[in-house]
């Protein structure tokens, strides 16, 4: 199975500074891919729209550095957005760099993690340290803007009868927002790829709409995935 031929993949090239991870992925034009974790459609008829979707988008913007696909430390299954995220690499022939949080933050995320196909490593603190370095309030901003999302999603759950969203929906909206903010940063450009249609109001991939809302990813960088044909 796919499982047991990750086993036995070679270890990725952990980053352990600024300027590696500076030198390193400046040469990339990274990818991002969100959906839900319980998706339980066919991930490589899904995999296979994305595909199509983002060499259609990257003739049209010219792209010409090699793209690199950026995990978040979603674990290894057969289904939903890591089975979806591996099939998109392998039909690209991509390799991918992953994002794990820090130990202090979530001692079994970067245990956890799908590490197929991946050839560089980096912990969220260091991802951090590249917004920080940017513009010293971004990161506050940032944060500041996902709590009123939550604030407001909260609202709105408790409207409709529904118990507040789980304190870890905090940590990993700003994974997923810091992750790609910190890559555009970096390389100076950014692919964003959405596997569902509808996003669901309460999901953590909704937080992607703080990001644009601040200008830390732009419209343009977005491919959904209803106009996949």
């Amino acid at each position: 199975t796919s499982i047991e031929k990750a086993m036995k993949m070679p270890s990725p090239k952990i980053i352990t500074n600024l300027m590696m991870l500076r030198g390193t992925l400046q040469q990339y034009h990274p990818l991002v891919i969100e959906g839900h974790t319980r998706d339980t459609r066919c991930a490589s008829t899904v995999a296979n729209r994305i595909v199509n979707s983002l060499q259609q988008r990257w003739e049209e913007q010219n792209v010409t550095k090699p793209i690199i696909l950026v995990s978040q430390g979603d674990p290894l299954q057969e289904s939903g957005i890591s089975a979806i995220t591996r099939n998109v690499a392998k039909g690209l022939g991509v390799k991918r760099c992953l994002v794990c949080f820090d130990d202090y933050i979530d001692p079994g995320h970067s245990v956890n993690a799908d590490r197929h196909g991946v050839i560089y490593e980096m912990k969220y603190s260091q991802l951090l340290d590249v917004l920080k370095e940017h513009d010293e309030h971004l990161f506050h901003r940032l944060e500041q803007a996902v709590d009123r999302e939550i604030s407001n999603k909260n609202n709105r759950r408790k409207q409709v009868g529904k118990e507040p969203l789980a304190s870890y929906y905090k940590n990993y909206a700003l994974l997923q927002e810091v992750t790609k903010s910190a890559m555009k940063i970096v390389s100076g450009g950014l692919t964003l790829a959405h596997t569902i249609e509808e996003i669901t109001e309460f999901s953590v991939t909704s937080f992607y709409s703080v990001g644009i809302d601040l200008g830390l990813v732009h419209e343009e960088d977005v491919v959904p995935y209803h106009m996949q044909k």
